[in-house]
């Protein structure tokens, strides 16, 4: 088994800046031991409006095609079925394109939904560390030209592509995954 099978790429699609006031529309956790293992959550509205037009456009789901997504409890606690068959109920360890965004989304669902985040307080930026690896801190997005995936905004796509850049970086810097 690998080492980093509790490694996991998160993506985010919303409606909105920030939880709580817009709408999560889909996630998708890919392992980075395995980046064909992947988990795709539709979740249902929680509020009662689309969110901003523009965030809503990136996506392409209408705030009426997300009200036939499944409740929020139950696609959170599907993830966290899956988490724990993934990582033999160790606790994950996130990594995203943007933390800031993705991480914010998926903390919030968690703790409203499940009453705690199984993946701790944490998660680590892949932008973040490819800029070190080069000595080039200010520039954070040269390793999305190594995606393999494209990049479609459906969040599958987008953490799978994800992880395949992060399993590139680990490489580079002779890390055996």
């Amino acid at each position: 088994m690998s080492k980093w099978i509790n490694h996991v790429v998160i993506d985010v699609e919303s409606d909105g800046p920030c939880p709580g006031l817009y709408n999560m529309i889909s996630f998708a956790l890919v392992s980075l031991a395995d980046p064909a293992r992947g988990f795709l959550g539709q979740v249902a509205p929680i509020l009662d409006h689309g969110g901003i037009p523009e965030a809503r456009a990136v996506s392409a789901i209408t705030y009426e095609h997300q009200q036939a997504y499944a409740p929020p409890d139950k696609i959170m606690a599907d993830a966290r079925r899956w988490l724990a068959e993934l990582t033999g109920g160790n606790r994950a360890i996130f990594w995203s394109d943007n933390p800031a965004y993705d991480w914010q989304f998926w903390n919030w669902y968690c703790h409203k939904y499940l009453g705690e985040n199984p993946a701790g307080f944490s998660a680590r930026r892949i932008g973040d560390l490819d800029a070190g690896r080069r000595g080039e801190p200010l520039n954070t997005n040269g390793w999305k030209k190594r995606r393999i995936t494209p990049h479609t905004h459906n969040p599958l796509d987008d953490a799978r592509g994800n992880a395949e850049s992060l399993r590139w970086i680990l490489a580079q810097m002779d890390v055996e995954l």
